[in-house]
């Protein structure tokens, strides 16, 4: 049930509200609130904090950040408050407006639980599929790749590399987190790739796969994936080197789940089309850089990991790319 989204509507007037459903329970923001409950955001506010400052709830268990995208195209950190917030301020202004959406949140969250029961022996089912499906994603791109037309000629010898990846990494026996690298090695002028570009490596994996919604778009978390890695503060980039813009693209694109299905296998590909239109994909050797079984280990190693764990995860894949230079 992590981030659905349901619109609300009161019984009483035409307010609608769109409520987000993640971690067994149901999000609002402030403003959220101020519309469900017809009170001024400043309300609100004075009301959650009493709720804190009484004891009556902990901040660190009730209130998350999230990323949001204003209307100018600029993301924002907004807090999102979860069902205990919603319903104590709701008994403080507006006791009716609180019970009422009380009992649709809990009737929806015990709808999104027995859905869960019901799909989870089929989920079990498909873990062993997807880490099978993981291990072959490269080989598999190959042979997607050759079908690439001709506008993604550039790409022609990733297709001939692929089936040379052999041996995994014992990823986490092979580097101690205290001695991970957090910087890259190279800093040289980015070859950006475009999101069209992207786009059509996508469409060309989806003969591979028998599921119909392989790579289509959920939201548009992907565009925030491929263009967040250029990004500048103060004139400064926040990620210099191509090590370290290519670790953040392969975490992003991951992390963000923007399709409906084969994000993991999406993330793999764009990654090694990052690094080989940046001169990053053969080591001195002539050799790959990453194999298939790294690749692949990577993807389960960023899906698996915790938000707090992100510079951890950035710093394994920096790892690997600098030490394979």
């Amino acid at each position: 049930m992590n981030n659905q989204i349901e619109i609300y509507k009161t019984n009483d007037t035409d307010i609608e509200v769109e409520v987000k459903f993640q971690d067994d329970s149901v999000w609002l923001t402030q403003q959220q609130m101020a519309s469900l409950f017809e009170q001024t955001k400043q309300n609100i506010s004075l009301h959650i904090n009493n709720c804190f400052k009484d004891g009556e709830l902990a901040v660190e268990s009730v209130v998350k950040e999230s990323l949001t995208t204003a209307t100018d195209g600029k993301k924002y950190r907004t807090k999102y408050y979860n069902l205990d917030v919603i319903i104590s301020v709701g008994y403080r202004v507006n006791s009716k407006r609180g019970t009422q959406f009380r009992q649709w949140a809990t009737k929806r969250l015990k709808d999104y639980l027995v859905e869960g029961y019901a799909v989870n022996r089929k989920r079990l089912e498909e873990r062993n599929l997807e880490i099978k499906h993981l291990h072959e994603g490269i080989s598999i791109l190959q042979r997607a790749i050759e079908n690439q037309t001709q506008t993604l000629t550039d790409v022609g010898n990733l297709a001939t590399l692929l089936t040379q990846f052999s041996a995994g990494l014992l990823l986490l026996d092979d580097y101690d987190h205290e001695t991970l690298d957090a910087k890259g090695k190279t800093n040289r002028q980015t070859v950006q790739i475009s999101k069209e570009h992207y786009i059509k490596l996508i469409d060309s994996m989806r003969n591979e796969f028998s599921s119909e919604i392989f790579g289509k778009p959920k939201d548009s978390g992907f565009d925030s994936s491929i263009y967040q890695i250029y990004q500048s503060f103060g004139g400064n980039e926040l990620y210099p080197t191509l090590e370290e813009k290519a670790a953040m693209l392969l975490y992003l694109i991951v992390k963000n789940h923007s399709f409906i299905d084969g994000n993991k296998r999406i993330a793999a590909a764009c990654f090694i089309y990052f690094l080989d239109r940046n001169g990053l994909l053969f080591m001195p050797s002539g050799d790959v850089i990453i194999s298939n079984d790294a690749l692949a280990s990577l993807t389960l190693f960023i899906a698996v990991s915790k938000p707090d764990e992100m510079e951890t995860v950035k710093k394994v894949i920096i790892s690997i790319l600098n030490r394979n230079i």
